[in-house]
Protein backbone atom coordinates (compact mmCIF):
# COMPACT_ATOMS: atom_id res chain seq x y z
CA UNK A 1 0.00 0.00 0.00
CA UNK A 2 2.08 2.94 -1.31
CA UNK A 3 1.41 6.16 0.32
CA UNK A 4 4.51 8.41 -0.31
CA UNK A 5 6.76 8.75 -3.35
CA UNK A 6 9.46 7.50 -1.81
CA UNK A 7 8.22 4.48 -1.31
CA UNK A 8 7.92 4.29 -5.41
CA UNK A 9 11.51 5.72 -5.74
CA UNK A 10 12.81 3.07 -3.40
CA UNK A 11 11.11 0.62 -5.29
CA UNK A 12 12.40 1.70 -8.88
CA UNK A 13 16.04 1.52 -7.13
CA UNK A 14 15.37 -1.70 -6.02
CA UNK A 15 14.23 -2.89 -9.80
CA UNK A 16 17.69 -1.23 -11.17
CA UNK A 17 19.63 -3.19 -9.12
CA UNK A 18 17.83 -6.86 -9.68
CA UNK A 19 18.02 -5.67 -13.36
CA UNK A 20 22.03 -4.72 -13.44
CA UNK A 21 22.19 -8.30 -11.49
CA UNK A 22 20.79 -10.65 -13.94
CA UNK A 23 22.04 -8.64 -16.88
CA UNK A 24 25.64 -8.86 -15.36
CA UNK A 25 24.17 -12.67 -15.04
CA UNK A 26 23.41 -12.58 -18.76
CA UNK A 27 19.56 -13.62 -18.09
CA UNK A 28 16.92 -12.51 -20.34
CA UNK A 29 14.23 -10.70 -18.63
CA UNK A 30 11.47 -8.02 -19.60
CA UNK A 31 13.47 -4.99 -19.43
CA UNK A 32 10.38 -2.93 -19.80
CA UNK A 33 8.09 -4.27 -16.65
CA UNK A 34 5.60 -1.58 -16.13
CA UNK A 35 5.76 0.02 -12.73
CA UNK A 36 2.08 1.36 -11.54
CA UNK A 37 0.97 2.43 -8.12
CA UNK A 38 -2.20 1.07 -6.61
CA UNK A 39 -4.39 4.46 -5.37
CA UNK A 40 -5.62 3.40 -1.94
CA UNK A 41 -5.22 5.84 0.40
CA UNK A 42 -5.89 9.73 0.15
CA UNK A 43 -2.56 11.30 0.33
CA UNK A 44 -1.60 9.24 -3.11
CA UNK A 45 -4.95 10.62 -4.53
CA UNK A 46 -4.79 13.96 -3.92
CA UNK A 47 -0.73 13.69 -5.30
CA UNK A 48 -1.76 12.24 -8.52
CA UNK A 49 -0.03 14.24 -10.70
CA UNK A 50 3.33 13.86 -8.18
CA UNK A 51 2.82 9.99 -8.87
CA UNK A 52 1.75 9.78 -12.57
CA UNK A 53 5.28 11.67 -13.64
CA UNK A 54 6.99 8.80 -12.27
CA UNK A 55 4.99 5.40 -12.98
CA UNK A 56 3.30 3.87 -15.54
CA UNK A 57 -0.15 3.54 -14.51
CA UNK A 58 -2.70 3.83 -11.70
CA UNK A 59 -4.92 1.15 -10.58
CA UNK A 60 -7.39 2.33 -7.90
CA UNK A 61 -8.33 0.62 -5.06
CA UNK A 62 -11.76 1.45 -4.35
CA UNK A 63 -12.41 -0.67 -1.13
CA UNK A 64 -9.61 0.85 0.77
CA UNK A 65 -9.82 4.14 -0.46
CA UNK A 66 -13.58 4.23 0.34
CA UNK A 67 -12.44 3.34 4.03
CA UNK A 68 -9.24 5.54 4.54
CA UNK A 69 -11.27 8.24 3.02
CA UNK A 70 -14.31 7.70 5.23
CA UNK A 71 -12.44 6.75 8.22
CA UNK A 72 -14.72 3.30 8.30
CA UNK A 73 -13.45 -0.06 8.80
CA UNK A 74 -16.12 -1.83 6.04
CA UNK A 75 -15.36 -5.17 8.63
CA UNK A 76 -16.51 -3.20 11.98
CA UNK A 77 -20.33 -3.88 12.02
CA UNK A 78 -21.06 -0.40 14.17
CA UNK A 79 -20.00 1.55 11.74
CA UNK A 80 -20.30 -0.67 8.34
CA UNK A 81 -23.42 1.87 8.00
CA UNK A 82 -21.26 4.76 7.16
CA UNK A 83 -19.19 2.87 4.14
CA UNK A 84 -20.57 4.31 0.61
CA UNK A 85 -17.96 4.11 -2.14
CA UNK A 86 -20.55 6.70 -3.83
CA UNK A 87 -19.70 9.63 -1.28
CA UNK A 88 -18.77 12.44 -3.16
CA UNK A 89 -15.62 12.42 -1.22
CA UNK A 90 -14.32 9.41 -2.86
CA UNK A 91 -15.43 9.80 -6.35
CA UNK A 92 -13.55 13.37 -5.88
CA UNK A 93 -10.15 12.22 -5.42
CA UNK A 94 -10.93 9.11 -7.89
CA UNK A 95 -11.75 12.13 -10.63
CA UNK A 96 -8.31 13.49 -9.48
CA UNK A 97 -6.73 10.32 -9.73
CA UNK A 98 -8.36 9.92 -13.49
CA UNK A 99 -7.41 13.35 -14.54
CA UNK A 100 -3.93 13.03 -13.65
CA UNK A 101 -3.32 9.82 -15.44
CA UNK A 102 -5.15 11.30 -18.62
CA UNK A 103 -2.75 14.38 -18.13
CA UNK A 104 0.44 12.59 -18.25
CA UNK A 105 -0.43 9.75 -20.48
CA UNK A 106 -0.23 6.66 -18.70
CA UNK A 107 -3.45 4.39 -17.90
CA UNK A 108 -5.98 4.26 -15.09
CA UNK A 109 -7.66 1.60 -13.86
CA UNK A 110 -10.24 0.35 -11.37
CA UNK A 111 -10.07 -2.41 -8.95
CA UNK A 112 -12.34 -3.39 -5.66
CA UNK A 113 -15.87 -4.14 -5.86
CA UNK A 114 -17.39 -1.00 -7.22
CA UNK A 115 -16.49 -2.45 -10.62
CA UNK A 116 -18.82 -5.43 -10.36
CA UNK A 117 -22.11 -3.23 -9.36
CA UNK A 118 -23.34 -2.66 -13.19
CA UNK A 119 -25.73 0.29 -11.78
CA UNK A 120 -22.40 2.01 -10.81
CA UNK A 121 -20.93 1.50 -14.58
CA UNK A 122 -22.60 4.55 -16.00
CA UNK A 123 -20.70 6.20 -12.93
CA UNK A 124 -17.29 5.34 -13.34
CA UNK A 125 -17.29 5.82 -17.22
CA UNK A 126 -18.66 9.75 -16.57
CA UNK A 127 -15.63 9.74 -14.21
CA UNK A 128 -13.46 9.20 -17.13
CA UNK A 129 -12.38 5.43 -16.43
CA UNK A 130 -11.90 3.56 -19.82
CA UNK A 131 -10.56 -0.20 -17.62
CA UNK A 132 -12.93 -1.56 -14.78
CA UNK A 133 -11.99 -5.14 -13.27
CA UNK A 134 -15.16 -7.00 -12.03
CA UNK A 135 -15.76 -10.60 -10.94
CA UNK A 136 -16.31 -12.90 -14.21
CA UNK A 137 -20.12 -13.53 -13.30
CA UNK A 138 -20.99 -10.11 -13.67
CA UNK A 139 -18.87 -9.00 -16.84
CA UNK A 140 -21.75 -9.79 -19.11
CA UNK A 141 -23.68 -7.01 -17.09
CA UNK A 142 -21.26 -4.60 -17.26
CA UNK A 143 -20.73 -5.17 -20.93
CA UNK A 144 -24.23 -4.41 -21.80
CA UNK A 145 -24.70 -1.45 -19.69
CA UNK A 146 -21.15 0.22 -21.37
CA UNK A 147 -22.12 -0.79 -24.86
CA UNK A 148 -25.85 0.88 -24.27
CA UNK A 149 -23.88 4.33 -22.67
CA UNK A 150 -22.87 7.49 -24.75
CA UNK A 151 -19.82 9.55 -23.07
CA UNK A 152 -21.64 12.79 -22.83
CA UNK A 153 -24.45 11.56 -20.71
CA UNK A 154 -22.25 9.40 -18.79
CA UNK A 155 -20.25 12.61 -18.07
CA UNK A 156 -22.76 15.00 -17.30
CA UNK A 157 -24.12 11.88 -14.49
CA UNK A 158 -20.62 12.26 -13.01
CA UNK A 159 -20.71 15.86 -12.84
CA UNK A 160 -23.91 16.24 -10.65
CA UNK A 161 -22.61 13.14 -8.34
CA UNK A 162 -19.43 14.95 -7.97
CA UNK A 163 -21.41 18.24 -6.87
CA UNK A 164 -23.71 16.51 -4.42
CA UNK A 165 -22.73 16.73 -0.87
CA UNK A 166 -23.52 13.28 0.36
CA UNK A 167 -24.04 9.47 -0.70
CA UNK A 168 -27.47 9.95 0.09
CA UNK A 169 -27.74 12.46 -2.89
CA UNK A 170 -25.64 11.06 -5.10
CA UNK A 171 -27.72 7.40 -4.61
CA UNK A 172 -31.07 9.55 -5.57
CA UNK A 173 -29.00 10.97 -8.75
CA UNK A 174 -28.19 7.68 -9.53
CA UNK A 175 -31.76 6.10 -8.80
CA UNK A 176 -33.12 8.75 -10.92
CA UNK A 177 -31.06 8.63 -14.24
CA UNK A 178 -31.44 4.70 -13.85
CA UNK A 179 -35.05 5.29 -13.77
CA UNK A 180 -35.10 7.44 -16.82
CA UNK A 181 -32.75 4.92 -19.06
CA UNK A 182 -33.86 2.12 -20.00
CA UNK A 183 -31.16 -0.23 -18.71
CA UNK A 184 -32.64 -2.14 -16.44
CA UNK A 185 -30.17 -1.53 -13.75
CA UNK A 186 -32.11 -0.78 -10.45
CA UNK A 187 -31.57 -3.97 -8.40
CA UNK A 188 -28.02 -3.48 -9.00
CA UNK A 189 -28.48 -0.58 -7.13
CA UNK A 190 -30.91 -1.87 -4.84
CA UNK A 191 -28.37 -4.70 -4.31
CA UNK A 192 -25.85 -2.32 -3.03
CA UNK A 193 -27.81 -0.39 -0.49
CA UNK A 194 -29.44 -3.74 0.88
CA UNK A 195 -25.80 -4.45 1.94
CA UNK A 196 -25.81 -1.84 4.45
CA UNK A 197 -27.67 -1.19 7.33
CA UNK A 198 -28.93 2.07 6.56
CA UNK A 199 -30.25 2.50 3.54
CA UNK A 200 -29.62 5.66 1.56
CA UNK A 201 -31.79 4.90 -1.29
Amino acid sequence: MVSSLSEVRAFRNVLERVSNDLKSEQVAFDESIPVGVMVEVPSVALMAESYAREVDFFSIGTNDLTQYVLAVDRGNDMVADLYHEIHPAVLRLMKITIDAGKKYGIPVALCGEMGSNSAFVPLLIGLGLEEISASPVYLPEVKRVVRALTHAEARELAELALAAPDARAVNEILKDWLEAHPLDLLHFLERNNSSSNERIA
